[in-house]
């Protein structure tokens, strides 16, 4: 019995000790949003919440993989000077030059002009237009992906790159070592048995301590093919229907001009942050091959800026008529949910468009928590049915289109390395805005009464979920 009451009175002394330390440690190294939550949950459970805070809590990045952010950025800078005299202006848009010099100062590129952009709308046509591009390659292919699966879209990309290969040209594939675990696990070892380089980014496993917090991604998808072509976007390599019962729909763009060139930056630098090696860099100027100004624009836990959250904030400040956001994943932060309520209720016309169904449960549950707010602000939604809807993209007025990998989630915003390419042109905005519109054609719009009448235990799970919004 003596026993018993001093282990009882020692885990009391313990749980109180962890609550009063949390207190003052996690407020100071958290957000105050991130800071809530695990307070709430180390309250509520101490000895379960302080373990989870040391491994998930803080977006921890090892010193060397920032130090060799801070060096891959410094040497981008560097390349870019001879560049200055070629670098896009706006004319009279003040809404473009202030976003082009926020994209180049947080993310490194400077917007160029003379690029040729395909928007690709068809999941398998996407596919197919990459593994052509590869099967023509002369030189040289990177591929850079979050996901790829051992199905028939995996075996494609594999063999066009051992195909490639054994033309002689220089393949490299950069996989995040969880998001493609079962690509790496089929596909590495003979695509290197056949000369093809390949690497795992952010290694999972015991192995995580060495880079990062071991639930940070490599969220990037992108591809450069002889230093002419690039693709990026929301698409991964994988079969449309890689999760059962949620058929994917994507926006991939296709890109020729001096943008390539700093899609293969980032590239190069992504293989330098995970092997140390330096890769060759092309040093003549960049090929005209288009009408539209580019730029891009990565994101990650290494850099000094949250550069995707800064972006969609700054974008939906500046819209003056239309502001239009799909993504598949809906739960922001607070500047994020506010910079879209002060837009709507100050008359712009702030269209979100989300997927009827979703592949993450607990993710749903909490996007539904914003929603009443949004509605009430005067944003319109709307739910896309036919698919689950990957892609990731958003217009402002008839000037400027993103496109790329980043959700409106936290996780995009601060954990994952993500990736986005700004184009200022209007015919790029119509042809996204096309897209848009096909969305909405098959999508149900959320009335702001019936949402209100939903049960009450589905508004309680919301909100539940909603507090775990920094765990996303």
């Amino acid at each position: 019995m003596a026993f018993e009451l001093q282990t009882a009175t020692w885990i009391l002394i313990a749980d109180w000790t962890i609550r009063i330390a949390a207190l003052f440690w996690i407020p100071v190294r958290s957000p105050p949003a991130a800071a809530r939550s695990w307070l709430l949950l180390v309250g509520f459970v101490p000895l379960l919440g302080l373990p989870l805070y040391l491994a998930f809590g803080q977006p921890w990045v090892s010193k060397q993989r920032r130090e060799r952010q801070a060096n891959a950025s410094r040497v981008i800078a560097e390349r870019q000077q001879p560049l200055v005299k070629l670098r896009w202006v706006p004319h009279d848009d003040a809404i473009a030059d202030d976003i082009a010099r926020l994209g180049e100062r947080i993310g490194d590129f400077m917007p160029m002009p003379g690029n040729a952009v395909a928007l690709l709308d068809d999941y398998d046509a996407s596919l197919k237009s990459l593994l052509d591009d590869i099967a023509s390659a002369r030189s040289e292919v990177h591929l850079l992906y979050y996901l790829m699966f051992d199905d028939a879209i995996g075996h494609a990309v594999a063999d066009a790159l051992r195909a490639a290969a054994g033309r002689g040209v220089h393949c490299r594939v950069l996989l995040d070592d969880v998001g493609a675990k079962r690509g790496l696990r089929a596909f590495a070892k003979p695509l290197r048995a056949a000369g093809v380089e390949v690497q795992a980014m952010l290694a999972g496993g015991l192995a995580w301590r060495r880079s990062a917090r071991m639930d940070l991604r490599n969220h990037r998808k992108l591809a450069v093919i002889d230093r002419r072509i690039g693709y990026t976007g929301s698409q991964n390599l994988a079969e449309a229907t890689f999760v059962p019962g949620h058929p994917n729909r994507e926006v991939v763009i296709r890109v020729q001009g001096p943008v390539v060139a700093q899609l293969g930056a980032l590239f190069a630098s992504d293989w330098y942050i995970e092997t140390g090696i330096t890769l060759a860099m092309p040093e003549h100027p960049p090929e005209i091959a288009g009408g539209t100004p580019a730029q891009l624009l990565p994101s990650g836990p290494a850099y000094p800026f949250a550069n995707a959250r800064n972006m969609v904030i700054a974008l939906a400040q500046r819209a003056r008529k239309r502001l239009v956001l799909a993504t598949p994943y809906f739960v922001p932060d607070d500047a994020t949910l506010d910079a879209l309520e002060i837009a709507a209720l100050s008359g712009i016309e702030v269209q979100l468009i989300l997927s009827k169904s979703n592949n993450q449960h607990l993710t749903a549950w909490a996007q539904d928590s914003y929603i009443d707010t949004l509605l009430a602000a005067g944003v319109r939604i709307a739910l896309y049915r036919p698919h689950f809807l990957h892609a990731k993209h958003l217009t402002v007025d008839d000037e400027i289109a993103l496109v790329g990998s980043i959700n409106l989630d936290i996780r995009s915003f601060a954990l994952n390395a993500e990736l986005g390419l700004l184009c200022y042109d209007h015919e790029v905005v119509a042809q996204l805005r096309r897209i848009e519109a096909d969305y909405l054609a098959d999508a149900d719009i959320i009335d702001i009464d019936q949402w209100r009448k939903r049960p009450a235990w589905e508004r309680s799970l919301a909100g539940i979920a909603r507090l775990a919004d920094s765990f996303l």
